[in-house]
């Protein structure tokens, strides 16, 4: 008996068209979470490990090992680089003209202080060459000048601007490695295009000292030096004046100087700064001219007129004062000790019936005290005017000497004050004929004197 296989029944069977490809076949997708979808997955029964156990992971110190056995291998690279470098160098003739020496190199164990300045050594070695060669070939002086303050960044780029040299920076390495950059001088030079890089350097730190001519009036007052000084481009004038109103040369750096100790406690230097002409450097500074000034006071005025000074019952100090007066009134020499004559009479009280007590009556001491920039010397247009002026210098208002010197006084002046001509004089008045005076012992014979010659 045949078994025969049953066709499944035509409902169930899907029939496609002859010759159509067939359907690929759609398996269902099982959705799955990412291994890392936000964090690491741990076991929910173990903790995060504590922090400081992070430190016993060996990793991190095979790394730390690593890093220093390469930084060794690194500067163990360098220093025989280093040696090998010096061993060639020093094989070779050496060049004198770069004033750079091996010696400075080789003779020097290197540590972390000196590779810096070794390494420079090293590349002016190299640099040789360019140092040692002239920026031109000119050798016409270059004036050149290095202000005060400035540095040696600024004085090199200036020097390439000129066309002195030809590399400001390795100029200002070569500075550097030598020691050079801190011992500028600020200053006048005279440099060459022919000049090397180590000629200049050297060059640089001997300024030329360029002088001026100060010529000091007697009877100027400070303020009009210091004006003088503005003017002729020689020094700032505030500072001068600064260093005279201080009034303390040891304070100023000057020394001390025994003529001065018998003034008043902060007084000025007014009155001592001797009138004579002076030679100083063209950048000096106050100081240099002040110390001048009072060297040449104590030169010129003699130990002896001081001791006569003290006999005469006044200190060298009021001598100054009293000569600083008669400086500014006498305009012919041989009529000073006649006009110190006068104030001696007047200081001792031997004029006081004519003038009402120890009144001085000084024109230029109230005129010093009014006057201003551009009008030093104030010119009143009566003597009425005196009155108004309220100053302790007011010699019209205050009996004696007014507090200190008005202007510097020359010898003749100190020397008529210490010793005045012997006169019973108590007054004078300007005849208006080359700067003369006409004298008087009473005021009656005075007032005769101003009828006749007008006041001048």
């Amino acid at each position: 008996m045949t078994n025969q296989l049953q066709p499944p029944p035509s409902d169930s069977i899907k029939r496609r068209p002859v010759g159509a490809a067939p359907r690929p076949r759609v398996l269902p997708r099982r959705a799955r979470k990412p291994l890392y979808a936000g964090q690491k997955p741990r076991p929910a029964d173990r903790p995060p490990a504590p922090w400081y156990l992070r430190w016993l992971d060996p990793r991190i110190y095979l790394r730390l090992a690593i890093t220093v056995v390469t930084l060794g291998a690194v500067a163990m690279m360098l220093v025989l680089s280093r040696q090998h470098l010096i061993e060639q160098w020093q094989a070779q003739p050496e060049s004198t003209e770069g004033l750079v020496r091996s010696g400075q190199v080789a003779g020097q164990t290197l540590s972390l202080d000196n590779l810096e300045d070794s390494l420079i050594g090293l590349y002016l070695r190299a640099q040789q060459p360019v140092l040692t060669s002239p920026a031109g070939s000119s050798s016409q002086p270059v004036p050149f000048t290095i202000e005060l303050g400035e540095t040696a960044t600024s004085v090199a780029e200036r020097l390439q601007e000129m066309g002195l040299i030809s590399d400001a920076g390795l100029f200002r390495l070569y500075m550097r490695y030598n020691g050079i950059d801190q011992q500028l001088e600020a200053g006048d030079f005279e440099l060459a295009y022919t000049m090397a890089m180590p000629e200049i350097a050297q060059a640089l730190q001997n300024a030329l000292v360029r002088e001026v001519t100060v010529t000091v009036p007697e009877g100027w007052r400070a303020e009009q030096l210091a004006e003088f000084l503005q003017e002729e481009g020689i020094m700032d004038s505030e500072s001068f004046m600064a260093a005279v109103r201080l009034g303390d040369p040891v304070a100023l750096g000057m020394g001390s100087y025994d003529f001065l100790r018998d003034r008043p406690a902060r007084a000025s230097l007014e009155g001592y700064l001797f009138p004579d002409t002076y030679r100083i450097p063209a950048r000096a500074r106050a100081t240099d001219l002040l110390s001048a000034m009072l060297d040449n006071f104590e030169d010129k005025v003699p130990q002896e007129l001081r001791v006569a000074a003290s006999s005469t019952g006044l200190s060298l100090g009021e001598v100054v004062t009293l000569a600083s007066i008669v400086e500014r009134e006498a305009v012919q020499a041989d009529e000073r000790p006649l006009i110190a004559s006068v104030y001696r009479n007047r200081l001792s009280g031997f004029c006081a019936p004519e003038v009402g007590g120890t009144y001085l009556q000084a024109d230029p001491t109230v005129q010093y005290a009014r006057g201003r920039p551009g009008d030093w010397w104030w010119k009143p247009q009566s003597v009425e005017e005196y009155q108004f002026v309220d100053s302790p210098y007011n010699t019209y208002l205050n009996p004696g000497l007014p507090p200190g010197p008005i202007a510097s006084p020359g010898l003749s002046a100190l020397e008529a004050a210490v010793r005045p001509a012997e006169t019973q004089y108590c007054f004078f008045v300007a005849t208006g004929e080359d700067g003369r005076h006409v004298f008087a012992r009473t005021y009656a014979e005075h007032q005769a004197n101003v009828a006749v010659y007008g006041g001048q």
